[in-house]
């Protein structure tokens, strides 16, 4: 394996890998690898691998990807339209670990979602299966 360059790529490869630590993958790392594969695919294909290697990590740590728990569709693609918007918005002459912190600060808070959402709507069991729209505003 190529040596890992930084923060973000070692969070990216060890959820491809699915050994990052489970206790490591919080709302941050997940972060860091929504834009890693933003920056690395195109939208479709970078929305296609974080489903695929979320779901296989979910599993690999001992997790489920049901109707109530587990890889939610609507939630990941939230966040990597909102992780394109910062990337369209942000110079790419930056190292990856200084766009990540870029991304983590434009879109860090947890409640960012409910500025786009009502709870009962992202929380839906529709929205984890499948994307929805957003009800309060549209995204960027």
């Amino acid at each position: 394996m190529d040596e890992i360059k930084s923060e973000t790529q070692r969070i990216a490869l060890g959820l491809i890998e699915q050994t990052l630590p489970k206790a490591e993958w919080t709302h941050e790392a997940h972060l860091r690898a929504g834009l890693w594969h933003a920056f690395h695919y195109d939208d479709e294909t970078a929305l296609n691998l974080m489903r695929k290697r979320i779901c296989a990590y979910n599993v690999a740590t001992g997790g489920v990807n049901t109707e109530t728990s587990g890889y939610h569709e609507t939630i990941t693609r939230f966040y990597l339209c909102m992780i394109r918007a910062c990337l369209n918005n942000i110079e790419n002459e930056n190292s990856m670990d200084e766009l990540a912190q870029k991304v983590i600060l434009k879109l860090g808070d947890k409640e960012l979602p409910f500025r786009y959402y009502t709870r009962e709507r992202l929380f839906s069991t529709e929205a984890r299966l499948a994307w929805v729209a957003p009800d309060i505003a549209a995204l960027p």
